[in-house]
């Protein structure tokens, strides 16, 4: 995802975040909003409420969860909200990622070696940089 924020919520900011709601569940790195939170603020929205005003009002701290939340959330519930209706937000279609369990064999072996090769690309790059550290090391 193109927009992934950077936040990591501290031990404290999850407790308080899983205590709204209005939240199903908390990482350190995301949200899982209800869907019934989900509904309700397309169509406060829609009524032409802020998204910030919205999760405000239903218990969020903005400055916690990141001003930019809130419109990002927004945007992509409204365009599930249009293309779904209001089961793609309760969950009840298939808006998310597309399952790699119905791949036919051939698919799952073609997606297996692309794995391969980027973790060996990725190894590659961590050995790489290991002996260019240790290279710096000596000259100093």
């Amino acid at each position: 995802m193109k927009n992934m924020t950077k936040i990591m919520f501290t031990e404290a900011q999850r407790k308080e975040l899983a205590s709204n709601p209005n939240v199903l569940k908390v990482t350190d790195r995301s949200i899982t909003y209800a869907p019934a939170f989900k509904v309700k603020a397309v169509k406060e929205n829609q009524e032409g409420k802020s998204p910030s005003h919205i999760f405000v009002n239903h218990g969020f701290d903005v400055a916690m969860i990141g001003a930019k939340k809130p419109k990002e959330c927004l945007k992509r519930w409204r365009k599930i909200f249009h293309e779904h209706g209001e089961d793609g937000l309760r969950g009840k279609g298939s808006t998310g990622r597309p399952s790699s369990k119905h791949l036919s064999s051939e698919d799952q072996l073609k997606k297996a070696e692309a794995r391969i090769a980027y973790l060996e690309a990725e190894l590659d790059f961590v050995k790489k940089l290991d002996e260019l550290e240790r290279q710096a090391k000596k000259k100093r």
